[in-house]
């Protein structure tokens, strides 16, 4: 467990399934967590069972998924993701969603994204972090920059979002820019963990 002020990761669950169906089942989070990509959702029970079985075997060293939970209920309020390790590069992409709505714009996501990030830079001593999103959620945008994360490039009219082509935006943070608040909290935490 990953512990933090507002939110603590921990494993992915069997139990959390339910909480999965209903994040991937509401058209505004499937909206702002990929821009409405149909593989994200809206999902069946039985394809999402599939696909969590999976996830729950996942290797740590190769890729993983940790639910976000609320400090203040213990609740699942969302989940972060690493994935595409890459060995000799010690690379990985990262991925967020705060499902819970009424846990939007509050500082969650942006502390779970954090205690991630500190999590592979100093647990397993990866070089490199990546993620994207698309142009139009500046949410999510304002988030990876707040944590160090800066703007390395974008894929002209790659997200087909709400009908309309809209450019996907690439950030990455290395190791050695990782520094300040943001390191500062996420090792405090994972001490305290």
């Amino acid at each position: 467990m990953i512990n933090g002020t507002l939110v603590r990761l921990r494993a992915l669950r069997p139990e959390d399934l339910e909480q999965h169906l209903a994040w991937r089942n509401d058209p505004e989070v499937v909206h702002w967590a990929t821009g409405g990509d149909p593989f994200f959702g809206p999902v069946t029970r039985e394809a999402l069972e599939i696909a969590f079985a999976a996830k729950l075997r996942l290797v740590p060293h190769q890729a993983g998924v940790l639910t976000v939970e609320s400090t203040a209920t213990g609740q699942p309020i969302g989940l972060v993701d690493y994935r595409d390790i890459d060995p000799l590069v010690t690379r990985a992409t990262l991925g967020i969603t705060i499902g819970d709505r009424p846990h939007w714009g509050r500082g969650h996501g942006t502390e779970a994204l954090g205690l991630l990030v500190g999590h592979l830079f100093t647990t397993m001593g990866l070089h490199r972090l990546e993620l994207d999103t698309w142009a139009g959620n500046e949410r999510a945008q304002r988030t990876f920059r707040r944590l160090g994360f800066r703007e390395e490039g974008r894929r002209r009219s790659d997200a087909l979002v709400a009908g309309e082509w809209q450019d996907r935006v690439l950030f990455g943070l290395l190791r050695s820019e990782w520094a300040g608040e943001a390191a500062k909290v996420a090792v405090a935490a994972e001490s305290a963990g």
